[in-house]
């Protein structure tokens, strides 16, 4: 794994601690529960701390500085079960202003025409709530046919898509420099 070292210097803000980054996922396969441990182990422990969403209140969203929400795209542009549980719950939590960025995983080449749908979904799901969004990630190095998740200009997801099935030893590469894409843009986002 690429160290998150490079970043470290820019989570330190002068006179105060570390940021804190709440990372909250849905995973039925592991999959997206292996890409928060990666992201946990590049940003450290003392920086990012991780939780499933089937045993975490959603309360716990407003203890971060920086969201950061891992969802998993099942069969045809279906939700992960644990987001499907909560997702009526979502409406009620206060994310004014929030910061959040996104990562999904998906399956290219199973299910072409819905790449990391449930993606999409939980960022539209949301947008009403008056979040702030950081992460968008170019379409460039996949090969889908549709997705609910790219910008209106279909140039950018609106998150991180994984493919772990068959992009597998992409993810790492693709985590670290997102990671890093992500933490700079909340920086530049809250000094405004």
């Amino acid at each position: 794994m690429i160290e998150g070292a490079k970043i470290a210097p820019l989570l330190k803000v002068t006179g105060s601690p570390l940021m804190k980054i709440g990372l909250f996922y849905g995973s039925t396969t592991c999959y997206s529960e292996m890409t928060a441990e990666k992201m946990q182990e590049f940003l450290g422990p003392e920086t990012l701390d991780i939780h499933n969403i089937k045993e975490t209140s959603l309360t716990r969203l407003k203890e971060y500085d920086l969201l950061i929400l891992g969802i998993s795209t099942w069969d045809y542009g279906e939700l992960q079960e644990d987001w499907e549980a909560i997702w009526d719950e979502l409406d009620n939590v206060d994310l004014k202003n929030k910061v959040i960025a996104f990562y999904g995983q998906g399956d290219q080449e199973g299910y072409t025409d819905w790449f990391v749908d449930a993606m999409g979904l939980l960022h539209d799901k949301l947008l009403p709530l008056g979040p702030r969004y950081v992460g968008y990630w170019p379409v460039e190095g996949y090969d889908f046919a549709e997705s609910k998740a790219l910008t209106p200009d279909q140039s950018h997801f609106i998150g991180l898509p994984l493919d772990d099935e068959s992009q597998f030893d992409l993810s790492e590469q693709r985590i670290s420099d997102w990671l890093t894409q992500v933490v700079e843009e909340y920086l530049e986002l809250t000094a405004e």
